[in-house]
C-alpha cells in the first residue's frame, strides 16, 4: 500500500474508533509495526492525530476518547505514576480522588495503605476501595456518566463540605502556559471544588497530556503542590513549576 493511501486509511480508522492500536493498524494496512510507528509520528507532527504509546487517537479539543480506550492508553506509565503517588500518601490520611483512568490506578495502588478516608466522585474508584475494611469511602451524589464519573451541582456541594489532606487529581490536557484543561464543564466545577478544599494537590498526568487540547479551563498547573508524570515535561512547563516551587516527580 502506498504511503499516502496508508495515511488516509489510518486517519479513517482513527476517526471511526477514536483510538486504535499499532498492532491493529499494522494488520489493517498489511505493513510492519515499525512502518506504522513512522506513519503515526509523521501524522502527529502534522497535527492530524494524537500519538500515544501503543497507538493513536483523534486530535480533537471538544470530545474525550471513549472510556474503554482511555483505560488502555499509557497503561504502564499510569501504573508507575500511580505507585509513586501512593508511596507519597501517609496512612490515616484524608483525600479526594477525582474522575480519570490514572486516578483509578492510584486507587488500586492505595489498597496496601491503612486507615484512609477517601471522598470521590468516581464510581470506579469507590468500587476499587469500598471492600477495604479499614477505609472510609464516601461517594458524592449527582449525575452518573457512562465512564463512572459523577458530576453536577449536588456533587460540587458535597465536595465543599470537606477539607482534606490530599487531592489526587487527573486531567485531560495541559496547555503550554500551564492551563489545566478538560472536556466537561460539570466535571471541571467539581475538580475546582476539590482543588479549593485540599491542603496538598497531587496532579497525575502522563506525558501525552502536555500540549493536548480541550476546551474547558480548570485552573493552572502552578496550583498543584506536586506533579507526577512519566517523562520530562516541555521546557515552558518545567520553568513554570520551578518558578512556583511545584515539585516535579518523573516516575
Amino acid at each position: 500500500m502506498a504511503k499516502q493511501s496508508r495515511h488516509d486509511l489510518i486517519l479513517k480508522l482513527v476517526s471511526e474508533h477514536g483510538y486504535i492500536s499499532i498492532e491493529e493498524l499494522a494488520s489493517r494496512c498489511q505493513v510492519t509495526p515499525q512502518t506504522i510507528r513512522r506513519d503515526l509520528n509523521e501524522l502527529a507532527d502534522n497535527q492530524q492525530l494524537s500519538r500515544h504509546h501503543g497507538g493513536a487517537a483523534t486530535n480533537t479539543s471538544v470530545a474525550n476518547a471513549a472510556y474503554s480506550e482511555r483505560r488502555v492508553m499509557q497503561h504502564e506509565q499510569k501504573q508507575r505514576i500511580a505507585q509513586t503517588i501512593a508511596d507519597s500518601i501517609p496512612n490515616f490520611s484524608s483525600l479526594f480522588i477525582n474522575i480519570g483512568t490514572t486516578t483509578e490506578e492510584v486507587a488500586k495502588a492505595l489498597l496496601h495503605h491503612t486507615g484512609l478516608q477517601i471522598i470521590t466522585n468516581n464510581l470506579n474508584v469507590a468500587n476499587i476501595l469500598c471492600n477495604k475494611e479499614d477505609f472510609d469511602v464516601l461517594i458524592a451524589g449527582g449525575t452518573v456518566r457512562k465512564d463512572g464519573g459523577i458530576v453536577g451541582q449536588g456533587t460540587e456541594d458535597f465536595i465543599n463540605q470537606f477539607k482534606v489532606d490530599f487531592a489526587i487529581l487527573g486531567i485531560s490536557g495541559i496547555d503550554e502556559d500551564g492551563a489545566l484543561l478538560d472536556y466537561d464543564y460539570r466535571e471541571v466545577r467539581v475538580s475546582q471544588a476539590i482543588l479549593k478544599n485540599s491542603r496538598q494537590v497531587l496532579l497525575a498526568a502522563d506525558h501525552t497530556k502536555f500540549g493536548r487540547n480541550a476546551t474547558i479551563r480548570l485552573g493552572n498547573i502552578t496550583e498543584a503542590s506536586q506533579v507526577f508524570t512519566d517523562q520530562m515535561p516541555p521546557l515552558s512547563i518545567k520553568q513554570l513549576l520551578k518558578e512556583h516551587k511545584v515539585t516535579l516527580n518523573v516516575c
